[in-house]
């Protein structure tokens, strides 16, 4: 009874799916050259634009944001367009340390070290901009990678 069942079932199935097919769409014209162009100017634009990425990571973040601030202000300056200063997830190095060498081995001090981030994108940046973020005297304890995307 079970295969009887089953073979009943898919005639119906089928009347539904003719019925379907039965009722009228309206075609909609849709132009083909339209995407083109617009797909063509999309990578066009992504192939002119250059993105200069700083990354900057310092021990204290005091220091850190004042000099994400000069950068920030010299680019300003340039009439550069800026993105950020994003803020990067703090990195925590933490290292234990035995107190005593023989008698209390068993207590142990933790240390730890904090390295603050931030990551600015300059767009577009002229020869002057770039230039002017060379010769930016940022104070010690600042680390900076630039790349060019």
């Amino acid at each position: 009874m079970a295969t009887t069942e089953t073979k009943t079932k898919k005639p119906k199935v089928a009347k539904t799916a003719t019925t379907v097919k039965a009722i009228k769409v309206p075609k909609v014209k849709v132009s083909k050259v339209a995407p083109k162009k617009e797909k063509s100017a999309h990578t066009e634009g992504a192939e002119n634009k250059v993105i200069l990425r700083i990354r900057v990571r310092a021990y204290e973040s005091k220091i850190l944001d004042s000099s994400v601030k000069q950068i920030m202000d010299t680019a300003m300056r340039h009439d550069a367009t800026i993105v950020g200063p994003v803020p990067l997830p703090t990195e925590i190095k933490k290292y234990t340390v035995n107190r005593s060498a023989f008698i209390y081995k068993n207590t142990r001090e933790q240390f730890e070290i904090r390295v603050h981030k931030r990551l600015i994108d300059i767009i577009n940046p002229n020869a002057k901009t770039i230039e002017a973020l060379t010769n930016l005297s940022l104070p010690s304890g600042v680390d900076i990678d630039v790349k060019m995307l």
